[in-house]
């Protein structure tokens, strides 16, 4: 039974992570390629990404630790997102390794 409620969660916070991930991936796309500052708030971002990271910790190591890697590169690169495609690029890199992590864990559940 407990199992059954963890592998639940896990779901659960997954589904909720890809969702954000991807309002987080179409807000750098707005920033950088449509120069919009109102769809591509940075500040919306930020929420999004502590959003991220804090649902990871109801997941696995892995995808903890790629939510944790985002962060750093949010961190690092949100500033240059709309100026930069290298910058905008690295943060929907990242975006898309915690979503393969988050596929690969969903797949492993029972």
């Amino acid at each position: 039974m407990e199992i059954t409620e963890h592998n639940s969660n896990v779901r659960t916070a997954s589904f909720e992570m890809l969702l954000e991930l991807a309002q987080l991936e179409q807000l750098v796309y707005a920033a950088h390629y449509d120069n919009d500052t109102e769809l591509g708030n940075p500040r919306v971002g930020w929420v999004k990404v502590g959003l991220i990271e804090d649902l990871s910790s109801l997941t696995n190591d892995q995808v903890r630790l790629k939510a944790q890697n985002l962060t750093l590169v949010w961190s690092e690169q949100w500033q240059q997102m709309l100026e930069s495609e290298a910058a905008s690029m690295e943060i929907t890199a990242k975006i898309d390794l915690v979503r393969a992590e988050i596929k690969r864990l969903l797949v492993s559940l029972n």
